[in-house]
């Protein structure tokens, strides 16, 4: 019996094992030029966006499901059709600046068959009106 729940123990383990060794990666289906970009420092009240470019380097169409943003200050889009093989698209990300202060914030984009979301990053200072102003007067 004892033999037995180790054999079983032993082929769940490699089952498990090769389970995990073929999960499709988002590294390999799209290679971002960027996945970090700061906006240094902003304007209070005026919206900024950047648009991080990315590549299929898969060896099929590539869908990006979702993009969704770790906060309501941040406003996401993605490309809606496939995107084929060798081609370029971007995701876009766009930040109300809206309260004064250093921020960071996170992009999470879902690529259809992968588990993990790419995460995205935006960064940067938000200044009130005066002290852009007086920033930008030196």
């Amino acid at each position: 019996m004892k033999k037995i729940i180790v054999t079983l123990m032993v082929l769940a383990t490699g089952f498990f094992a090769v389970a995990q060794n073929s999960a499709k990666k988002a590294e390999d289906m799209v290679k971002f030029k960027e996945i970090r970009y700061n906006f240094g420092k902003i304007k209070q009240g005026v919206p900024v966006t950047h648009d991080f470019e990315f590549s299929n380097i898969a060896s099929a169409p590539v869908i990006i499901e979702t993009a969704s943003a770790s906060c309501g200050c941040t406003t996401p889009t993605w490309p809606q059709a496939p995107v084929m093989k060798a081609k370029t698209e971007k995701i876009k990300a766009g930040f109300n600046a809206a309260a004064p202060g250093p921020f960071e914030k996170t992009v999470f984009v879902k690529i259809k068959g992968v588990d993990a979301p790419v995460e995205l990053k935006i960064a940067g200072e938000v200044l009130s009106a005066a002290d852009y102003d007086k920033l930008n007067k030196k």
